[in-house]
């Protein structure tokens, strides 16, 4: 619900030097974040969060309850259960998270644009390309890279629907 500049707006201020989190990592040596390629992945993961803990969430709500009490019949422990029973089960929600918050995150421009700023060749995503095209009335490449965009989004969506439906027709 929150609006990504708004997030980008609040990450600014809390990985600045004046806030906590920008002292933190000065006073670990790792400098500012803000307007760095390292910056914008922390905020971009962080921004891209929901849709990667939904479908995660999703795959582990789904596994059967009766599957662990076997487990532990057969004398796993809570640790065993988990890494043998549960994230095995749970392994296509992965990829599913991993590429909704991937594509989520590539085609983000208010978080992007707010951390890194616009400095080609480091923080210049193509989402701030196709607003600096439009913005000076250059309308073709930002076209083009529209379309670029759509067609990306369009193979994702896809590949997931074709991934979860082998996965289903297999069990």
């Amino acid at each position: 619900m929150l609006p990504p500049t708004v997030l980008g707006f609040y990450l600014l201020v809390a990985l600045g030097p004046q806030g906590a989190l920008g002292q933190l990592t000065q006073a670990l040596g790792l400098g500012l974040l803000p307007f760095t390629f390292t910056g914008l992945v922390v905020a971009s993961v962080l921004y891209s969060m929901p849709f990667v803990v939904q479908p995660l969430q999703q795959a582990f709500g789904a596994i059967d309850e009766t599957t662990l009490e076997a487990a532990s019949t057969l004398r796993a422990g809570p640790w065993d259960r988990f890494v043998h029973v549960v994230l095995p089960l749970a392994r296509p929600g992965y990829l599913t998270a991993a590429v909704l918050g991937f594509a989520h995150t590539v085609g983000e421009f208010g978080v992007v644009l707010m951390i890194g700023g616009s400095i080609p060749g480091q923080t210049r995503v193509i989402s701030v390309q196709i607003y600096d095209h439009v913005e000076a009335l250059d309308y073709a490449p930002a076209h083009a890279l529209s379309a670029a965009m759509l067609a990306f989004s369009f193979v994702v969506l896809l590949g997931l629907y074709t991934a979860e439906a082998r996965r289903r027709g297999r069990s």
